[in-house]
């Protein structure tokens, strides 16, 4: 048995061989320069990677019709999420032209082949994969913050977005996929966060790990709200969680650097696809997986799976609000306690800030030591 074919059947590359790359810059010199924002960075590098699989560049009409109004790209293959690419000022840009992707720093990342140029209507697109036009969503802001046209087409990359941080944790979907081979992992369940990982969290993980070969802890590292743990923070969380208390043979720590959507339902979808591409067979998905505020349902990230019967090929793993028990005496869920709320240990992000501006410690129950330790030295808190 291999590894999981990516969604499509085709993992994409669409960085240029070094062959092709003095060219195609010269090329790039006499183009129309769009520069990209945060999310569109974020994109693009997914994009060029084949974690998007299989997207070759940003959504033309068809395919953004389709996701919008039948969760499917034009060719009927199952999507969730508007991969997009806004101008501001649509002035000069016609459907056959190509332009140049540029980074804010003014660096190139790519050429795009512009296929298709069109007016979106944000309304109905917040509405269908958000489940919300309510301006307070973060999703609803961005949409209200880019431009009122969108161009989509092929890309031809020079290179991928720089990081500076992480280098040795930025694995890309052939890379993981020749890490699972290696470690002789053939089912493999991917945990998504955008968090530091609490008890809760770890019982979920250590719950699939029965049931599975390995884990990718592959925690979001693209755009999140302003109020979200900063990266460096979380990702010495997840080290000092994984260097005391999980088996070094059975988990991996990749970064996943897409942009948060807070889409809920639909970012679920996107989630379990993308993480397909990266070779997992599974995706842990949680109580109000990619929920913000009160917008969707404690399981409704969990429900639409019902709606794409043997289409993703991914497993969902569900589970229940995981807490710990004083009278049971360790973790566990509504399925597995059988006692009252007040012996369950749930600490609201408010309650954890006012714990740590008093240098309070926060409960063994709660967190691991070493986390709080962590997130105390930082004044940062869930």
């Amino acid at each position: 048995m291999g590894l999981i074919s990516p969604h499509g059947g085709r993992l994409i590359d669409r960085l240029v061989s070094p062959e092709q790359a003095p060219a195609l810059e010269e090329k790039a010199a006499g183009l129309r320069r769009v520069v990209l924002n945060e999310r569109e960075i974020a994109d693009i590098e997914m994009i060029t990677v084949g974690a998007m699989s299989p997207l070759e560049g940003f959504m033309t009409r068809e395919d953004y019709e389709g996701v919008v109004e039948r969760r499917h790209l034009a060719k009927g293959l199952a999507w969730t999420i508007p991969v997009t690419l806004s101008l501001a000022d649509d002035g000069g840009v016609a459907e056959g032209d190509e332009v140049a992707l540029h980074d804010a720093a003014g660096t190139l990342i790519a050429v795009m082949e512009v296929q298709s140029k069109y007016r979106p209507d944000k309304l109905k697109e917040a509405a269908n994969v958000l489940r919300t036009t309510d301006e307070a969503h973060p999703g609803v802001q961005y949409l209200k913050s880019i431009g009122d046209t969108y161009i989509g087409g092929l890309i031809h990359a020079l290179r991928k977005p720089r990081h500076e941080d992480f280098g040795r944790y930025r694995l890309d979907p052939k890379e993981t996929r020749v890490l699972f081979k290696t470690k002789g992992w053939e089912t493999v369940t991917a945990f998504q966060t955008r968090n530091p990982i609490h008890r809760a969290h770890e019982y979920l993980q250590k719950c699939a790990l029965e049931m599975v070969d390995g884990l990718l802890i592959h925690p979001l590292m693209g755009a999140t709200k302003a109020d979200d743990i900063p990266g460096p923070v979380r990702m010495e969380c997840y080290e000092v969680l994984l260097r005391n208390y999980y088996p070094k043979d059975r988990v991996a720590l990749s970064i996943f650097p897409a942009a948060m959507r807070y889409a809920g339902p639909a970012e679920a979808i996107w989630h379990a696809i993308v993480r397909k591409n990266y070779g997992c067979t599974h995706l842990i998905v949680g109580r109000d997986h990619a929920g913000v505020g009160n917008y969707y349902g404690t399981y409704d990230a969990q429900h639409i799976f019902k709606e794409f019967p043997g289409e993703l090929e991914i497993t969902p793993m569900m589970f229940e609000h995981t807490f710990y028990c004083r009278a049971c005496g360790n973790l566990g869920s509504i399925k597995t306690c059988p006692h009252s709320k007040e012996e369950r240990v749930f600490l609201s992000g408010t309650k954890v800030r006012e714990m740590l501006a008093r240098g309070d410690v926060l409960p063994v129950e709660f967190t691991r030591p070493e986390v709080a330790a962590v997130l105390r030295r930082h004044q940062v808190s869930v």
